[in-house]
């Protein structure tokens, strides 16, 4: 009987039964997005829930194109805004753009697909890596006005510094347990190497600034991954892993490994908080070993 559980619940860490297409919206598009879109949807009719996903700084939304097929080929469709061509850009008007591309969702997202696939806006969660985990919890917590309500809400190796220069405010942590004002289910992916140097180069996710903070901070139902072998940018495609290992701790076990460790987490985690299917998520926090990678630390608290 074990087994047959294992083999069930692994099910969330391959890919998923849905074809999916990933395309590609421009500013200029007769749906008028706020930003440039990557947006990876089913083929399938069907009514799917909406993931909406901020990407890392210095990064691309095309450089988490497998992850995000992974997600979506479980039946999600998930909308990934390009926030800057220009790094050096102010993270309150990231936070503006993403309360934008929310806007947006009602009258744009459903225009821009398959005429059979349709977008549940009732079902909406926030998902954001690095510094856009941060860009999230601040949409989230309410930043900038948004005319939806996100029901779920994950951090993927998030950070946030305090005593930045203007271009990075604002400030979300307060270093007290607990108190994120936020009453959504909140899952975090932390990863073991992201506070350590790179030769010369500072930890891009320190101590005090990184996952383990973000959960202390969040109220329960709250969940925390920590894959203890890999590190900040391993969840990208393998390309762009290559580019970030110049600059951040890198682990040595397969990326490719990573993407659906980290995948099959996030589909665990909206299965249950959108769709109330809670079997794969209570089965990854009873046995972490049915993940493809090593779950140092699993904490699920419900209330």
């Amino acid at each position: 009987m074990a087994m047959l559980e294992n083999k069930h619940t692994s099910v969330v860490f391959e890919p998923g039964s849905v074809e999916v297409k990933t395309s590609k919206l421009k500013k200029t598009d007769a749906s008028s997005p706020p930003a440039e879109l990557l947006i990876v949807a089913p083929e399938a009719e069907g009514n799917y829930p909406v993931l909406l996903f901020c990407h890392g700084y210095c990064t691309k939304n095309s450089w988490y194109s497998q992850l995000l097929q992974h997600v979506s080929s479980h039946g999600y469709i998930v909308v990934a805004p390009q926030f800057y061509q220009c790094l050096l850009i102010s993270l309150n008007d990231e936070i503006k753009t993403a309360a934008k591309v929310t806007n947006w969702l009602p009258a744009g997202l459903a225009v821009s697909l398959p005429e059979n696939v349709k977008p549940d806006l009732s079902r909406l969660a926030l998902m954001g890596h690095s510094r856009g985990g941060k860009v999230a919890f601040a949409l989230a917590l309410g930043y900038a006005p948004t005319s939806l309500n996100f029901k779920a809400l994950l951090g993927l190796d998030p950070v946030s510094r305090l005593s930045q220069p203007g271009w990075v405010e604002p400030d979300i942590l307060s270093y007290v347990p607990h108190s994120f004002h936020l009453s959504i289910p909140i899952g975090i992916v932390g990863t073991g190497l992201s506070n350590q140097t790179k030769g010369i180069i500072p930890p891009l996710a320190p101590d005090g600034f990184n996952h383990s903070e973000f959960f202390n901070e969040s109220k329960p139902p709250c969940c925390y991954f920590l894959t203890k072998d890999y590190g900040h940018c391993d969840m990208l495609n393998d390309p762009n892993v290559a580019l970030a290992s110049l600059v951040c701790k890198s682990g040595k076990g397969s990326k490719e490994k990573m993407r659906r460790g980290v995948g099959g987490i996030v589909v665990a985690f909206l299965k249950a908080y959108l769709g109330g299917e809670c079997e794969d998520l209570e089965s990854i926090v009873a046995t972490p070993t049915i993940a493809p990678i090593s779950l140092n630390s699993v904490i699920h608290i419900k209330e």
